[in-house]
């Protein structure tokens, strides 16, 4: 195969676009779609070279694993190697175990789901996962476990049939990413089935180039490098990908590899020195640039400065070059490292193994809680910071009604939201011991009866709303029937306000409206005073973006002195809607607790109030109950109104 410069510069752009997302760079709101273009490149590079070996009649499946083995696993295990001390020192304990599982993930190529199980790629505790980023090649091995015999085959069918089954099979794809983003996004962007067509349309790009050669155009060619760059910067973690919307870079890295001849303007700008150099390590800062990141993270208080992030980029760059250097290098060429095949397959097995061994290790120990006592200190602190989900694992994550969610089976209080009601329960506990009490909470779902916001990015699709819808109307429908609750404690912090759709009863898709989402929580409360019932909403948390109870555990664990106390802005959106609905419920808020004038605080009296951005940890939700007599307090709030 013929090197092509212009595609090592292609990687530089996308492995570039894809550390600065990482970065928080706001420039480069849209940088993750770095990982299309690899994918993109991934399948153009590796289609080829099977078709020639196909052509030539020479290939080899286990040659073919000999190459990724050699392209892919000593710079992977090496990265690995070197994050293991590092999490070990610097972690605390429930991060340890997550770092565990990621690493029998990351041997197994399972990362991608071991990490839609976890979390969202855009969530804010993604940020200090260090192998987050190996999900993306976890896609590309799980598909090449296929495609060679695929390919090997369909050739049998004839060049044409072997195209024509591609195109229809990277639509099928396309369609189900399509289809996939409105129902679970976060699964979407993870699976492979989600993600085939793009490597696939670098399949269709080799069979082009194969068959024509490489195209002189420079105007298809420019306008495929400007849809690349068009899209870091305009997309954002709103922006469904994969999807329809992921057309766009994926269709402009195939017009660079189809119309980018080396006499074309994109084939001279990407084929400059320092982009092709960049190009070349490209895969090495891929694989550090995310475990240099997210150390950071854990290891100071304050999200990293632009400075500071240039100073990891260069590290990451760095440490690229030393590995592409005597890592990479050398392990990919035969004659230079590791001639035999077999020895090579074995020392890949005894590394596998290792780290699995390791990771089943710290996973099986709880982050090796039971094995060092420092690891001990520290799963109790985390403890103390756990929040409370409710008062058994029923009365959380499942759209029911659990028995077990109650002191009593005549309750005179029902606690009714999400999450931010959730952490109420401590408190509430604590300010009137034996109290009669029901729980109906389930994360994300605010209390407002008919509707739900919608946002799939979030793991919140057309399923979720209606469970959501449907679990609100189940809750009234109890409240209806009780005869002996007095009063209603609604909280949530109605973060979902600022997404763009919300979705009703009939399962219409409506543009978020503030006068009809406040004439909608009116309409709730009428609903519960009708029941001769009264009601208070509890406010949620004054915060400020970041993680308040991350920062207490890291001062401890570092053995830092201060409060992680914060100034708490009064323009967050959410808060602003609380107010508004001042005119149908009285509103407990809960920052005349936690702070005087604008400064709040994260501690007091050595009890942790906070457990992460805005949750109340068990301690700080019992210290505020017990201070502030939640129970009568919130009670007169409800039925004098």
């Amino acid at each position: 195969m013929k090197y092509r410069p212009e595609i090592d510069g292609l990687r530089a752009l996308a492995v570039l676009a894809v550390i600065m997302f990482h970065a928080e760079f706001k420039w480069f709101s849209g940088g993750f779609i770095g990982v299309d273009v690899f994918f993109v490149i991934s399948g153009y590079l590796i289609t080829t070279i099977l078709i020639n070996d196909l052509e030539n009649q020479r290939f080899s499946v286990t040659g073919f694993y000999e190459r990724r083995a050699r392209r892919i696993l000593p710079a992977l295990f090496f990265v690995t190697l070197i994050c293991i001390p590092f999490a070990w020192f610097w972690m605390l304990p429930s991060q340890m175990m997550d770092f565990s599982q990621s690493l029998v993930a990351v041997s197994l190529f399972l990362s991608n789901i071991f990490f839609w199980a976890q979390s969202g790629y855009f969530a804010p505790s993604a940020d200090a996962m260090p192998m987050l980023h190996t999900w993306s090649l976890a896609v590309e091995e799980q598909y090449y476990v296929v495609f060679p015999v695929f390919l090997l085959l369909a050739w049998r069918l004839g060049r044409r049939w072997v195209v024509g089954l591609i195109v229809i099979i990277a639509l099928i794809s396309l369609l189900l990413s399509e289809i996939g983003w409105r129902r679970d996004a976060v699964a979407n962007f993870y699976l492979p089935h989600a993600r085939i067509w793009e490597l696939l349309a670098g399949s269709i790009a080799a069979f082009v180039v194969r068959q024509y050669g490489v195209q002189r155009n420079n105007l298809a060619a420019l306008s495929g490098l400007l849809a690349i760059i068009t899209c870091a910067f305009v997309y954002d973690d709103q922006t469904p990908i994969p999807s329809v919307y992921a057309l766009a870079p994926v269709l402009g890295t195939v017009g660079v590899i189809v119309f980018a001849d080396a006499q074309t303007w994109v084939a001279r700008l990407l084929g400059t020195r320092v982009l092709v150099g960049l190009g070349l390590i490209s895969y090495s800062a891929y694989l550090w640039h995310q475990p240099v990141f997210a150390f950071a993270r854990i290891r100071i208080d304050e999200s990293p400065s632009v400075w500071l992030y240039l100073g990891l980029i260069v590290l990451s760059l760095g440490l690229a070059v030393l590995s592409w250097r005597f890592v990479e290098t050398p392990f990919r060429r035969p004659r230079k490292l590791i001639r035999h095949r077999l020895t090579l397959f074995s020392m890949c097995a005894a590394a596998t193994a290792l780290f699995a061994g390791f990771g089943a290790l710290g996973s099986q120990t709880q982050g090796f809680v039971t094995l060092s006592q420092k690891q001990r200190d520290l799963a109790e602190l985390e403890r103390r910071v756990e929040i409370n989900y409710g008062m058994s694992p029923d009365c959380e994550w499942a759209f029911n009604l659990s028995p077990n969610c109650e002191t009593s089976n005549a309750p005179e209080l029902l606690l009714w939201g999400d999450s931010y009601a959730m952490h109420l329960y401590q408190g509430i506990a604590a300010s009137k011991p034996g109290m009669a009490f029901k729980q109906h909470t389930i994360s994300s779902c605010s209390p407002i009866l008919g509707l739900a916001g919608w946002n799939p990015i979030e793991g919140r699709g057309f399923d979720w709303v209606k469970n959501c819808i449907g679990f609100n109307n189940a809750v009234y429908e109890w409240l209806q029937a009780s005869e002996t609750v007095e009063f209603v404690i609604l909280s949530s912090p109605f973060d979902w306000v600022e997404s763009e759709k919300i979705i009703n009863a009939d399962g219409e898709v409506l543009d978020i409206n503030p006068e009809f989402l406040d004439q909608q929580f009116g309409a709730t409360i009428q609903k519960i005073r009708a029941l001769g019932v009264g009601v208070v909403l509890v406010s949620p948390t004054p915060r400020n973006g970041s993680d308040i109870g991350k920062c207490l555990s890291r001062k401890f664990h570092h053995s830092r002195n201060g409060s992680c106390g914060f100034d708490y802005p009064n323009d967050q959106h959410s808060d602003d809607f609380v107010r508004g609905l001042e005119q149908h419920v009285p509103v407990y808020w809960l920052q005349d607790d936690i702070c005087v004038g604008r400064a709040c605080v994260a501690q007091m009296n050595g009890v942790m109030i906070y457990r992460d951005s805005g949750h109340l940890s068990k301690e700080g939700s019992a210290h505020l109950g017990a201070r502030n007599q939640w129970y009568d307090r919130m009670k007169n709030l409800a039925v004098q109104d």
